[in-house]
């Protein structure tokens, strides 16, 4: 009973294994490394670049400070604590941070198609200068190999055995249970 459990994960492992490595989950891990990197550099250019000047332009305010206290329900009292407020400011410094991260991301996006498509281009034009060769005779066409059963069939597959076994248990404990 446990060597089929033990087999089916074994199998659910391997599975998982060919999933993570494959290539687009090791490219979105790369991505979003180097994704937290940038992160730093774009909060830096609000921060230290784009900020300021805007603080100039508005009076010399700094958006950090920028609060709606939420005090109303001491007014008129002293209170010896600082009131809770809503920060303002530092939702439109994050909001502009977001606003050239999209920026920069869009533009490293444009570059990298227009990259692309200028290297498939070279590559076009060099395909179409290679001398033309007499094409090889094909080969007669293999039988088809059986096609790999789905996620969904293994996994019903799996359900199937899980359901079997439990079904044998049942039947074993009841079988126990009318023998006492």
């Amino acid at each position: 009973m446990f060597q089929g459990l033990r087999n089916s994960a074994h199998g659910v492992a391997e599975e998982f294994k060919k999933f993570i490595m494959r290539g687009n989950v090791v490219d979105l891990a790369v991505g979003i490394i180097i994704g937290t990197a940038f992160k730093g550099i774009t909060s830096s250019l609000v921060k230290d670049v784009v900020t300021p000047p805007i603080g100039q332009l508005t009076g010399g305010l700094d958006f950090s400070h920028w609060v709606i206290p939420l005090d109303l329900l001491n007014f008129g009292r002293e209170v010896e604590t600082a009131a809770a407020t809503i920060n303002i400011g530092n939702f439109v410094n994050v909001l502009i941070d977001f606003l050239i991260t999209a920026a920069a991301i869009f533009l490293l996006v444009k570059v990298v198609n227009k990259l692309d498509e200028a290297v498939d281009e070279i590559g076009d034009m060099l395909d179409g200068e290679e001398e033309e060769v007499a094409p090889e005779p094909e080969p007669e066409p293999e039988p088809e190999p059986e096609p790999e059963p789905t996620t969904d069939e293994k996994i019903l597959e799996v359900l199937e055995r899980i359901s079997a076994q439990l079904d044998e248990r049942s039947s074993n404990e009841s079988g126990r249970a009318s023998a006492t």
